[in-house]
């Protein structure tokens, strides 16, 4: 499994473009792609996923404040993302 995960991007005229997530990425990047990885996130323990502050963290930063490991949340979130891209 890939540290990255690459996902689908709706644009307005229903063109589709890649994103990729990394644990680089922010919290505020994530949710604005798909508000779907909060429930992943909350599931994994991080309860402040609508909290200003979180939205300017990486998702690594996220895990280590909250003492997860940032390799097994970004296997979830790429799961999750995988399985939205074969619906």
């Amino acid at each position: 499994m890939t540290a990255a995960g690459n996902a689908m991007i709706q644009k307005n005229e229903g063109v589709y473009q890649e994103m990729e997530i990394t644990k680089q990425t922010t919290m505020g990047q994530m949710l604005e792609y798909d508000m779907g990885i909060a429930y992943i996130l909350m599931q994994s323990g991080m309860h402040c996923v609508g909290c200003p502050s979180s939205i300017g963290e990486s998702l690594e930063e996220a895990c280590q404040v909250h003492g997860l490991d940032a390799d097994k949340v970004m296997e979830t979130i790429q799961e999750y993302l995988n399985t939205r891209k074969e619906a």
